[in-house]
């Protein structure tokens, strides 16, 4: 697995300063890797005591046998990671509540790619970073992957959250969250803040904005977009018409089960 360098945050410290209620069931948060992880992660850290929070790792199929203790209890613990879906997967998740964050596969591709030019990526990858390439030979790599290197989209979306998909996980567009995190005194913020609290077991209380608001601030994230230090010139805004017809060939039906289409 690759080496990433994150500026630790004082989110601890800040979510020790208001009320909280004992986690009674494990939650897991699982999402697509570069889907907004840390922004829902630090959400859902606000509402939860700090000793109840499992944070050695990001939980991954390949380090999964080295985190059992997550889904060990009493008492319930929080944990995230990227985790496929699968056998053992399946049956170590079966005591915690699930829920699952995806993005629109269009986004995702530059902001994978923009991942693999950021300063704080080191890995097997590391010679993207001053290749002699273009943005839209790196776009294509994203899209299609690099073998033995990097997996393509189809595979990233299929066992992260297509496989998931069906099973007792709620799920979350990154779109979404972000949107309600800006608009969080509107009625239509409060209902879908209140749907993802209760699907992750978790109260409600009168101060949640408040909450919300310290948990989504990007600072207190190291892989948010603002947070990337890096040369990211070569890549556009925005995917070309060609470049998501290349998404939908190599991903068919993938926006569409996922809710973007």
């Amino acid at each position: 697995m690759p080496n990433i360098s994150l500026k630790p945050d004082d989110l601890n410290a800040l979510a020790a300063q208001f009320e909280q209620e004992p986690l009674k069931q494990h939650l897991f948060l699982n999402s697509v890797p570069k889907s907004g992880s840390h922004l829902l992660r630090n959400i859902i850290r606000m509402f939860v005591p700090v000793d109840q929070q499992y944070d050695q790792d990001f939980i991954q199929y390949g380090n999964l046998k080295e985190h059992l203790a997550a889904f060990d209890g009493p008492p319930a613990k929080l944990s995230w990671g990227h985790l496929f879906h699968s056998d053992i997967s399946a049956i170590t998740t079966s005591v915690a509540r699930k829920i699952l964050l995806v993005r629109d596969p269009h986004t995702w591709v530059l902001a994978k790619a923009r991942f693999l030019l950021s300063d704080g990526f080191s890995g097997q990858l590391d010679m993207l970073r001053k290749a002699p390439i273009s943005g839209g030979d790196l776009i294509s790599m994203v899209i299609f992957g690099i073998p033995g290197s990097n997996p393509s989209l189809k595979d990233t979306y299929t066992h992260n959250a297509v496989a998931w998909l069906g099973t007792d996980i709620h799920l979350v567009r990154y779109e979404e969250l972000l949107a309600h995190v800006k608009d969080l005194e509107s009625e239509a913020a409060e209902a879908y803040f209140s749907a993802l609290f209760g699907a992750a077991g978790l109260h409600q209380p009168e101060d949640w904005r408040e909450r919300v608001r310290l948990g989504a601030d990007p600072a207190n994230s190291g892989t948010a977009r603002q947070n990337l230090s890096g040369d990211f010139s070569k890549l556009p805004k925005e995917l070309s018409a060609i470049q998501k017809e290349m998404v939908a060939y190599a991903a068919p039906g993938l926006r569409k089960i996922l809710g973007y289409e």
